[in-house]
C-alpha cells in the first residue's frame, strides 16, 4: 500500500502531538505543525508541543472498506485507533433529499413544520462504518465523550447502564490510515485481547478469536443499522440511535435507546451551542419535550480549528417504539442566533435477544 503525506511532498515520517489549549492533532514536518481540515494540510507554527512518532501515513480508501486491524488517526477527532470490525448502515441524508426536492420545483424550500419535517421522505444509502478502539493515551484531548457505548446489566429488572471505556463508531471518509512499526501501536486494554501481531498481513494485526466471540455475543446492542443527518446555517447534525433493551420496573416493560450525537461546524464563523430542545413521542401517545442548557453539561464552541462535537445520551419509553426530533439553539460570534434541527428518527426494539 502506497503513503501519503497529507499533500506535503517532504513528509516522510508523521508525527502526531497536542497543542495544550485546545487539544487539535498535530503533523510535524521538518519542524512545522501540519494539522488536516478537510483533506487539505494547513500551517500553524506552535512551541511546546510534545511529538511522538507513530508511523506513516497511507493512502485513502476511496472505493475499498478498510480492513479489521487498521490503525489510523481521526479525520475530525484526530485520536489515534484501530479497526475492530465494520458495519453497514443506512444513512438518512435530509440535505441530500431537501436539495433533491429544490432542484425539482425550482423554488427554495419554505421552513417545514414540526409534522412535515418528521414525514418528509428521505430515501437511504448504504455508507460503511467502523467499530473502533480508541488509544488511551489521546483520550483527555478528544471533544467527544470516550464512555459513550453503554449496555444494559443482564438482570432482567436492573436499570444500571455501563459503559466501555475508549469504543466508537466512526464513518469510512474519517479514517485516515497509517501504518506503524511497532507491535504495540495502540494504547487499550482491550488491544491485545482482541488482536495479535501478523507481520505478514496488511495490515499487520488480525482479529482474534476472542474479538469474534465478543462481536457476536454482543451484537444485539452494538449494531449500527441508521444514521441520520441534517444542516442548518452550515451547522451538520449526525445522530445514530442505538437500541439497548427491555427491562421490567414495577410490572411495565421499559425500552431503552442510547444515541450518538455529533455537531459539526461547516461553515467559516464560530458558532456556540446554548440550548437544546427535544420532543418524544411514544407509540403509547404521550409526547414529551425536553428543554435545558447545552448538552451534557457543556456549551461547545465549534471553531474552525475545532468544528466539531460528539456526546451520547439514553432515552426509555413504556412502549416498543417511538421518535425523537428537535432542535438546538445556537449563537454565531456575530451574534446571530438560529435554531439548528436536530433530524427525527425513530426508536424501533428489534433484537428481543438483547434482554439475554
Amino acid at each position: 500500500m502506497s503513503t501519503t503525506s497529507l499533500m506535503i511532498p517532504r513528509l516522510v515520517v508523521a508525527t502526531i502531538g497536542r497543542f495544550a489549549s485546545n487539544g487539535v492533532q498535530l503533523i510535524q514536518v521538518d519542524g512545522i505543525v501540519h494539522y488536516p481540515r478537510g483533506g487539505r494540510s494547513q500551517v500553524r507554527h506552535y512551541s511546546n508541543v510534545r511529538l511522538a512518532e507513530v508511523g506513516k501515513l497511507e493512502s485513502l480508501r476511496l472505493d475499498a472498506s478498510y480492513s479489521v486491524g487498521q490503525i489510523f488517526l481521526h479525520r475530525i477527532f484526530g485520536y489515534r485507533g484501530v479497526i475492530l470490525f465494520p458495519w453497514l448502515a443506512k444513512v438518512y441524508d435530509r440535505d441530500i433529499a431537501a436539495n433533491k426536492a429544490k432542484e425539482k420545483t425550482g423554488e427554495q424550500e419554505h421552513e417545514p413544520t414540526a409534522f412535515s419535517h418528521i414525514g418528509r421522505e428521505v430515501k437511504s444509502k448504504t455508507h460503511h462504518y467502523y467499530q473502533v478502539l480508541i488509544d488511551s493515551r489521546d483520550c483527555p484531548y478528544i471533544r467527544a465523550q470516550t464512555e459513550a457505548v453503554t449496555f444494559l446489566g443482564n438482570q432482567e429488572n436492573s436499570r444500571s447502564l455501563y459503559a466501555i471505556p475508549g469504543l466508537d463508531y466512526v464513518a469510512h471518509e474519517d479514517i485516515m490510515p497509517y501504518a506503524s512499526t511497532e507491535k504495540n501501536p495502540l494504547h487499550h486494554e482491550l488491544f491485545d485481547k482482541f488482536l495479535q501481531y501478523s507481520p505478514d498481513s496488511d495490515p499487520p494485526f488480525i482479529a482474534r478469536d476472542t474479538l469474534k466471540a465478543w462481536q457476536e455475543k454482543n451484537h444485539p446492542w452494538l449494531e449500527l443499522s441508521d444514521v441520520h443527518k441534517e444542516t442548518t446555517e452550515n451547522v451538520r447534525v449526525t445522530v445514530i440511535p442505538f437500541y439497548m433493551g427491555c427491562r421490567e420496573s414495577h410490572n411495565n416493560n421499559v425500552y431503552w435507546w442510547r444515541y450518538c450525537i455529533r455537531i459539526e461546524n461547516v461553515g467559516e464563523l464560530n458558532t456556540q451551542l446554548r440550548e437544546r430542545h427535544w420532543r418524544i413521542f411514544s407509540l403509547s401517545g404521550t409526547l414529551e419535550t425536553v428543554r435545558g442548557r447545552g448538552v451534557v453539561g457543556q456549551e461547545p464552541v465549534l471553531t474552525k480549528l475545532s468544528p466539531a462535537f460528539q456526546y451520547s445520551s439514553h432515552v426509555s419509553l413504556q412502549a416498543p417504539s417511538g421518535h425523537m426530533w428537535g432542535t438546538f439553539r445556537m449563537e454565531r460570534e456575530d451574534g446571530c442566533t438560529f435554531d439548528c434541527r436536530i433530524p427525527p428518527f425513530s426508536l424501533e426494539s428489534k433484537h428481543d435477544e438483547a434482554k439475554d
